[in-house]
C-alpha cells in the first residue's frame, strides 16, 4: 500500500469523471500540462508510463496507461490534509498479477456473462470463463491487462488524458474490432471527469466501466464500514448463488438492499447472504439512462469527506470489497478495505432480453459519461 499527499487544499470543492475533445484543444496550439514519468516496463520490454493531472487548487489524480489505471485520487479531508483515497500498488508488478482490478478500466464487457456465452444475430459466441463458470470483466486478459495509447490532451485550463485501445476481432471471443477511447479531466473548478466512447465493425456486446476502490478516510486506513451510503436506486437486481442475475428488478424497500435513505455499509452487511458476505449487486439509478442524474452519496464522517457520483448508465455496482483478505495479491488491503460503485449496464444483458441493450452495431457510437463529485463536511 502507499499513503501520498498534495499541498492542503481548505473548504469544499468537486470532483468529477469524463472526457474532452483533445482536437479543437491541439489544434489551437496550446501546451499540454500533464506531467509523465515512467512506472516500470511490461515483461515484454514495453514502457508503461505514469501520467499525472494537477490543477491549480492542488489537487492531483495519477493514471498509468496500463489498463488505464486510476493509481491516485489525492483530495483533502475535513483538516486540510490530502490523502490518496482510490486502493491500488506503489509499482507496477502488483498491477501484473491477479490483483482485483484495482482502478481500472474494465472491458469489453464489465460484469458477468453467464457461462460465457451469448448468441446474437442467430450466431453462439464462446468467452472465457474466469470467474467458475462465468465471464467477468472481459476475460482472461480484459482491458485492465492490455497497454492503451496514452495522448496528454493539450489545454491551457484543464489538464486531461486520452486514452485508446483498439481490440482485434475475435479478442477474447467478442466479435468486431473495437476501437475504445476514454479521457480523464482535471478542471480548476475542482472537477474530475471521465467519458467513454467506442466503435465497433461488427455488432458485440460492451459495458465498459472503472473499477475503482474507495477509502474515503484513505488508501490502508482499514475498513469503509462506517462509511454512509445513500443510494438513487428505488430497484436491484437480486442474483443467483454464481452471481448472475435472476432477470429479476426487485424492490428494495424492507429488505437490507434499501440505501434509498442513509445507513452505514455495516449495518446490515450481515444480512445480505453470499459467499462471503457483503454487497455485490447491480442497482437500478432513477431517471432515464442516457442522461447524466444522481447514483450515489458516500459520506465518511471521520475524514469529512464526501463523494457523490452521477452517472448516464442504467446501473450501479455496489461491492464492498468482500474478497480483499489482506493479502500482498490484494494489496494488503483487509476484508471490507474499499468499496466501489460501477456505472455500467446490468450484467448478463446479452442473455437477458428485459435488460437494457448492451449491443454495440456498425455505424453507431457508444458513449457514457460518470461523474464523481467530491465535497467535505462543514
Amino acid at each position: 500500500m502507499r499513503k501520498s499527499a498534495v499541498g492542503g487544499f481548505v473548504g469544499v470543492f468537486a470532483l468529477c469523471l469524463g472526457m474532452l475533445n483533445g482536437g479543437d484543444a491541439l489544434a489551437a496550439g496550446k501546451e499540454s500540462n500533464v506531467k509523465s514519468e515512467s512506472f516500470g516496463s511490461l515483461p515484454d520490454g514495453q514502457k508503461v508510463t505514469k501520467y499525472t493531472l494537477e490543477n491549480a487548487n492542488g489537487i492531483s489524480i495519477s493514471i498509468i496507461n496500463y489498463g488505464g489505471i486510476l493509481t491516485e485520487v489525492n483530495v483533502p479531508g475535513r483538516d486540510g490534509k490530502a490523502a490518496n483515497i482510490t486502493l491500488g500498488f506503489d509499482k507496477l508488478d502488483g498491477y501484473l498479477g491477479p490483483d482485483p482490478y484495482f482502478g481500472a478500466l474494465v472491458g469489453r464487457y464489465g460484469n458477468r456473462i453467464a457461462k460465457g456465452q451469448f448468441t446474437l444475430d442467430g450466431k453462439t459466441y464462446s468467452l472465457a470463463t474466469n470467474n467458475g463458470a462465468n465471464h467477468l470483466h472481459g476475460g482472461k486478459v480484459g482491458f485492465n491487462d492490455r497497454l492503451w495509447k496514452a495522448e496528454p490532451v493539450a489545454s491551457s485550463q484543464s489538464p486531461a488524458l486520452k486514452l485508446t485501445y483498439v481490440s482485434e476481432d475475435g479478442e477474447e471471443g467478442y466479435p468486431g474490432e473495437l476501437t475504445s477511447q476514454v479521457t480523464y479531466t482535471l478542471t480548476d473548478d475542482n472537477e474530475l471527469r471521465i467519458e467513454y466512447e467506442a466503435t465497433t465493425t461488427a455488432a458485440t456486446p460492451i459495458n465498459l466501466t472503472n473499477h475503482a476502490y474507495w477509502n474515503l478516510s484513505g488508501e490502508g486506513s482499514g475498513t469503509i464500514l462506517d462509511h454512509t451510503v445513500t443510494l438513487q436506486c428505488d430497484k436491484y437486481l437480486p442474483v443467483d448463488e454464481t452471481l448472475i442475475p435472476t432477470g429479476e428488478l426487485k424492490s428494495v424497500k424492507g429488505t437490507p438492499m434499501d440505501f434509498t435513505s442513509p445507513h452505514k455499509i455495516g449495518e446490515r452487511i450481515a444480512e445480505t447472504g453470499g459467499d462471503p458476505v457483503g454487497y455485490d449487486h447491480c442497482y437500478v439509478v432513477n431517471g432515464k439512462a442516457g442522461q447524466l442524474r444522481p447514483a450515489a452519496k458516500v459520506v465518511d464522517e471521520k475524514s469529512g469527506r464526501v463523494m457523490e457520483v452521477s452517472t448516464t448508465e442504467p446501473g450501479i455496482q455496489f461491492y464492498t470489497g468482500n474478497f480483499l483478505d489482506g493479502s500482498s495479491a490484494n494489496g494488503n488491503y483487509p476484508k471490507n478495505g474499499g468499496f466501489c460503485l460501477e456505472a455500467q449496464v446490468f450484467p448478463n444483458s446479452p442473455n437477458t432480453p428485459s435488460f437494457p441493450n448492451s449491443i454495440l452495431r456498425p455505424g453507431e457510437t457508444y458513449r457514457q459519461t460518470t461523474v464523481h463529485k467530491f465535497s467535505v463536511l462543514k
